[in-house]
C-alpha cells in the first residue's frame, strides 16, 4: 500500500497567485530603477568614508560601512523574492532613518561637514526609495 500524495505547497493557487502579483509588481521600469537605486545608495553608503574622507573618524566609519552593507542586502532581495521580502522595506527605512541621526548619535572622533551632509543625503534618499519600495506592495494591492 502507497501513502497517499499531498498536494505541494508551492502548487497552491494562493501561492501562485502571489508569486505572479509579485513578479509584475517588480518586472516595471520603475520597480527596478528604484531597486536600482536603493542598491546604489548602500554601496555608497559603506563606502562614503573613502569617498568623502571622514574614514579617519573611525567609528562613524564603521557605522556607516555596517549600515550600507546591511541595506544594500535589505534591497538587494526584492527583486528576486519581492512576496518574501517587501516586508524587509521598513527595515530599510528604519536604517536609512538612522544614517541621518547617525552623525551627531555615534560618539568618538569628531566628524567633518562632509560626513553630516553625506550622511544626510543618502540617508534622505534612502528613505525615499525604501518607502518606494514598501508603497509597491499597497498600491498595487489597492
Amino acid at each position: 500500500m502507497t501513502a497517499p500524495t499531498s498536494p505541494r505547497i508551492d502548487q497552491h493557487p494562493d501561492i501562485v497567485a502571489l508569486r505572479a502579483y509579485s513578479e509584475e509588481t517588480t518586472s516595471t521600469p520603475v520597480a527596478q530603477a528604484v531597486e536600482a537605486l536603493a542598491l546604489l545608495c548602500g554601496v555608497y553608503l559603506a563606502a562614503s568614508p573613502w569617498i568623502v574622507g571622514f574614514n579617519g573618524a573611525t567609528t562613524l566609519s564603521v557605522n556607516n560601512l555596517i549600515t550600507g552593507i546591511a541595506f544594500a542586502c535589505l534591497v538587494g532581495g526584492f527583486g528576486h523574492a519581492y512576496e518574501r521580502t517587501h516586508a524587509m522595506s521598513w527595515a530599510a527605512l528604519c536604517l536609512a532613518v538612522w544614517t541621518i541621526i547617525t552623525p551627531w548619535v555615534v560618539s568618538g572622533h569628531p566628524f567633518t561637514t562632509g560626513a553630516a551632509v553625506s550622511n544626510v543625503i543618502v540617508g534622505a534618499v534612502g528613505c525615499l526609495v525604501a518607502l518606494a519600495l514598501a508603497g509597491m506592495g499597497v498600491r498595487r494591492a489597492r
